[in-house]
């Protein structure tokens, strides 16, 4: 079969490029695959990080594509839906997290499709997690492009089912990042890192933005007792001050190891091997992808209950879910989790069961048997 991803690749870094990278790896060792990729993602004004791209310290794997879509220039629109129809596939896949990429992608498979093509499309949102008035009519718009639909939680299922009743879906669970290595010993990370050793250590990892409630867990941190440590791994989208305003609040603030940067995929093992316990504070979510490095590394989760986290943590054994999104929630959670040797012995041993279930080619079998029924 012959198959075209239609996404970012490298050298656009982040999961989303990232998962693709996984995505066409698998398939590719079954099915002829050819990737076809940005030209440009976003406008620089637009972007609210340091950079779209790999850096050379990054070291991610490359990843053959053809780069067309520019999705501020409709030239380019019709440019991309050309050189796929002209390639011939007999599946087109293609990513949807936010509704700037509805125009251009909406495009080109609305087009795709007309002309008999079948058009798979992988939802990370439907909703997005900072909604925007606009946000539903151009989602609306994409929808029409794609003759069925993965999502990666229940959640987001619900949001295609509420703008597209009629969709034909199927929920398949994020499979695990596999790429970033393996562990190291927990004294030689929090080594690197400068944490002490013998401290409960929390680990907030990713993208710091609003809807993720880094202040939430400050807040929640800022109660807990001279024996934890927080570490804070991700690249800031927008001012830090606010974060920073907390943490200058809070005593001995030594304990919060600081870390504003993309964290390339070299470094990643660290983090996670340095943390006894990742923490996802968020006010809204669908499926995490940092939950899926949690399990690679076979490190325990404490989840607000908000979109996919309690179905995809709380119902599978692999952490704990608190029963409101505020600071003493989670405060309780942390203290749960560390008074009861118990809870992460029972979540680590379930998270080894789920190693075994999300795979790549689990992942790709279950994509291709849902796209041979619609």
């Amino acid at each position: 079969m012959k198959i075209a991803i239609l996404s970012c690749f490298y050298p656009y870094r982040g999961g989303i490029s990232q998962f693709n990278a996984c995505l066409s790896g698998e398939l590719g060792k079954n099915h002829t695959v050819r990737a076809f990729n940005f030209r440009r993602q976003y406008p620089e004004f637009l972007f609210p990080g340091k950079t779209q791209y790999v850096t050379d310290d990054d070291n991610a794997v490359p990843v053959e594509s053809t780069s067309l879509l520019d999705t501020a220039n409709p030239f380019s629109y019709v440019t991309t839906y050309r050189a796929i129809r002209e390639w011939g596939p007999d599946l087109v896949i293609t990513r949807y997290w936010m509704s700037w990429f509805a125009p251009s992608l909406g495009f080109v498979t609305r087009r795709l499709r007309r002309d008999g093509c079948k058009v798979i499309s992988i939802l990370d949102n439907v909703i997005p997690h900072e909604p925007r008035p606009f946000d539903t009519p151009l989602t609306k718009y994409f929808l029409k492009g794609s003759d069925g639909f993965v999502t990666m939680c229940r959640a987001v299922a619900d949001d295609l089912r509420r703008l597209a009743p009629d969709a034909e879906y199927t929920v398949i669970p994020h499979p695990l990042y596999e790429h970033f290595g393996d562990r190291i010993p927990k004294e030689e990370a929090r080594k690197r890192l400068g944490v002490e050793t013998g401290c409960h250590t929390i680990l907030f990892f990713g993208l710091i933005r609003e809807y993720k409630g880094l202040d939430i867990l400050l807040e929640a941190f800022s109660g807990l007792p001279d024996s934890y440590r927080l570490i804070i791994a991700g690249e800031p989208y927008g001012s830090f001050d606010r974060y920073k305003e907390i943490i200058g609040r809070i005593p001995d603030n030594g304990r919060i190891h600081l870390f504003l940067r993309y964290i390339n995929d070299a470094e990643v093992s660290t983090f996670f091997s340095a943390s006894d316990v990742v923490v996802l504070p968020y006010r809204s979510a669908t499926q995490s992808g940092i939950s899926s490095i949690s399990y690679h590394f076979e490190v325990p989760m404490i989840v607000t209950d908000t979109g996919g986290l309690r179905e995809t943590i709380g119902d599978r054994g692999t952490g704990l879910v608190t029963d409101e999104c505020t600071p003493e929630a989670i405060r309780s959670c942390i203290e749960e989790y560390f008074g009861d040797p118990s809870i992460q012995d029972a979540c680590t041993g379930n998270i080894k069961k789920e190693k075994e279930r999300l795979s790549w080619r689990e992942f790709c079998r279950k994509l291709l048997e849902f796209a041979d029924k619609i």
